[in-house]
């Protein structure tokens, strides 16, 4: 019995030496979790987000990511409540600072794909992802904040900002 308990800590210790990628792979990353957002003067509101991102990694310090992401955004006030669906798809330049410890940041193109019944309001929306991640046996989580560029409503003033935490899994391509 101490044998079997001995061979598998060391099998399940040996995958964290896998965790951040090696130069020059390619990873995907399907990814699930939560989003807080707002729109302008709306306050913020809780939504989902789900998908992919693949990431290729140029040096053991640096990659780039590429993903395509659900997300139900929006605002709600006291008496009503918006809740667009977009694909988001982010673009970010991951900069290792520590092991299996990122810096992301880069450019986030959205389309807004459902809609309630709001008129006005523009289906494109640009967005500067922020954020950082962390990898532990092949598990990432990442927590970003999307800074609104365009402006939502066609007449007015009011950015999307989103705040997301996911959790995903790496493997390699």
């Amino acid at each position: 019995m101490k044998k079997l308990l001995f061979i598998a800590l060391v099998a399940l210790s040996s995958i964290g030496a896998f965790a951040q990628s090696r130069t020059g792979s390619t990873t995907i990353q399907p990814k699930i979790g939560l989003n807080v957002s707002s729109v302008g003067d709306l306050d913020w509101k809780a939504g989902f987000v789900f998908g992919a991102e693949i990431q290729h990694q140029f040096t053991s310090k640096m990659g780039l990511a590429g993903g395509l992401l659900y997300s139900f955004q929006g605002g709600k006030s006291d008496d009503s409540s918006w809740n667009p669906g977009y694909l988001n798809i982010p673009v970010t330049l991951n900069y290792y600072v520590a092991k299996n410890f990122a810096l992301k940041a880069g450019l986030q193109p959205a389309f807004m794909v459902s809609k309630d019944d709001w008129k006005g309001v523009n289906t494109f929306d640009l967005a500067v992802p922020v954020g950082m991640s962390y990898e532990f046996d092949r598990f990432v989580v990442d927590a970003r904040y999307n800074i609104g560029v365009t402006k939502v409503p066609k007449q007015g003033d009011g950015y999307t900002n989103v705040l997301q935490l996911t959790i995903g899994y790496k493997f390699n391509l």
